[in-house]
């Protein structure tokens, strides 16, 4: 599977060539991260679609979120913008979303009751 998530991934993050081992690397993190995840007795396959595209999505967030922001200058004033924070996080989201009905919860909160 990391062979085709590799190849999502790719897609999504238009990763460059100098950026295929660290790509790599996180396909193979989110594969372990998701399959880790699975609720008892559901396998990758049984979820396949969504499996690739949320572990392709995970990986292609990691890298956005390493990359360097953007940065120009208007004559004395330079702005720059974060790497990838709200890309990040968007993709982050859709990889829940896609993958909700298949894995435990990644976080358990109790929220207070008022009484």
């Amino acid at each position: 599977m990391q062979e085709e998530i590799l190849t999502l991934a790719r897609t999504l993050s238009g990763a460059g060539e100098d950026e295929e081992t660290a790509l790599a690397l996180l396909c193979g993190a989110a594969e372990k991260a998701w399959t880790g995840r699975l609720r008892e007795g559901v396998e990758p396959e049984e979820c396949r679609e969504a499996f690739l595209c949320a572990a392709a999505l995970f990986a292609a967030a990691g890298l956005s979120a390493s990359r360097g922001g953007r940065q120009f200058t208007a004559g004395d004033v330079s702005v720059t913008e974060p790497g990838g924070g709200k890309d990040a996080e968007a993709l982050r989201r859709e990889a829940e979303r896609l993958m909700e009905p298949y894995v435990t919860a990644a976080e358990f909160r109790f929220r207070g009751v008022r009484g």
